[in-house]
């Protein structure tokens, strides 16, 4: 799963990325106009930098972007021709999307969180792990899905907590920005006739019509 961001205010640099990683594990690898980044641990890669690319892409400064099939090939055929074996697929699906609250229990190891099995699409449940106090059974709600840029720059990657996986983040409107539509504490109760899978900018436009 690789994201691509391209901010002028840095460079003209196109950024992927999938997967965090703290700096001392990071190892450098730089060929004409292309850095690679892998996990000195397992040798994975986990970002490459892209030079020098506006003018071909005609990227704007726009933060996270979303790449067509041309512009995809032109950053693999750069990657190649500098000597590195490796082409990228960008995912482009949409990350935010109204979930369904199939099942919540208690999270054996806490006194706060739940675990919770999440519909996100007619074929998809994911375990997601929930802080909020008025998660329950049987709510329709905001998921950011794993590749989600938060509007705090935050990426929801796979992860775990407390030693059990969790596959995105069940969102509050204060973590998306939009509290004129609502303003409470917790994750956000979506009104029941949303369909799972629905994108954010429908629930959002549903709402301010």
């Amino acid at each position: 799963m690789w994201l691509a961001f391209y901010n002028a205010n840095v460079g003209d640099v196109l950024m992927a990325t999938r997967a965090s990683i703290a700096d001392d594990f990071a190892q450098a690898e730089s060929n004409a106009g292309v850095t690679v980044v892998k996990d000195q641990r397992d040798g994975q890669v986990v970002a490459v930098n892209v030079f020098d690319v506006q003018e071909q892409l005609g990227l704007e400064n726009q933060e996270q972007v979303k790449l067509n099939d041309d512009q995809t090939a032109y950053i693999n055929q750069r990657i190649q021709k500098a000597g590195f074996d490796l082409e990228l697929a960008f995912d482009n699906e949409e990350k935010f999307v109204v979930g369904y609250v199939e099942a919540c229990e208690d999270h054996p190891d806490s006194d706060h969180l739940s675990i919770t099995q999440t519909r996100v699409s007619p074929d998809q449940v994911v375990q997601i792990v929930c802080g909020a106090s008025n998660i329950d059974q049987g709510l329709k709600v905001l998921v950011a899905k794993p590749g989600a840029v938060m509007p705090s720059g935050a990426i929801i990657w796979p992860g775990e907590l407390r030693g059990e996986e969790s596959m995105g983040m069940i969102c509050s409107t204060r973590e998306l920005g939009l509290e004129q539509i609502e303003d409470y504490p917790g994750i956000w109760e979506l009104e029941s006739h949303f369909e799972v899978g629905t994108p954010l900018s429908e629930v959002v436009a549903d709402y301010q019509a």
